[in-house]
């Protein structure tokens, strides 16, 4: 286990973050008991981790897989990384999408496009609707 100091108050901000959000009524209105039992977590060391008092071992974060959802286990990692709830897609779609978004991009490239062969604002907007298309098929 690490030992920089900056790394475990990240871990532990984190960790916060998570249960803080797990916990609000607001939004998902869950309680740490009803956490601990679904995940087989012992209680007081699952208040420990929503306190940041201690960092989360990687067992409990398994444990809570598919007790928190995945959106908010993804704020325990680094920005660029995210947790993925394995399930069935829409293969036809996401082909669509992805000729769809690949017809776009092309275009955007094109030397006479917006901006030339970079891509142009109003392009890259096109271009981000279309990823958001393609991870909503996903």
């Amino acid at each position: 286990m690490t030992t920089d100091p900056r790394i475990i108050h990240l871990v532990k901000e984190a960790q916060k973050r998570v249960f803080r959000i797990a916990l609000d009524p607001m939004r998902y209105g869950l309680t740490l008991k009803s956490i601990s039992m679904d995940a087989a977590v012992n209680y007081d060391s699952l208040r420990q981790y929503a306190a940041g008092e201690t960092v989360m071992p990687i067992t409990a974060l398994y444990r809570l897989c598919g007790v928190l959802p995945a959106e908010l286990l993804s704020l325990l990692f680094p920005e660029q990384f995210s947790m993925v709830e394995s399930q069935s897609a829409d293969l036809d779609g996401m082909a669509a999408s992805a000729v769809d978004y690949i017809g776009a991009y092309t275009e955007a490239r094109h030397p006479e496009s917006e901006a030339g062969s970079d891509i142009g604002p109003t392009e890259a907007a096109k271009l981000c609707t279309k990823v958001a298309q393609m991870k909503g098929a996903a």
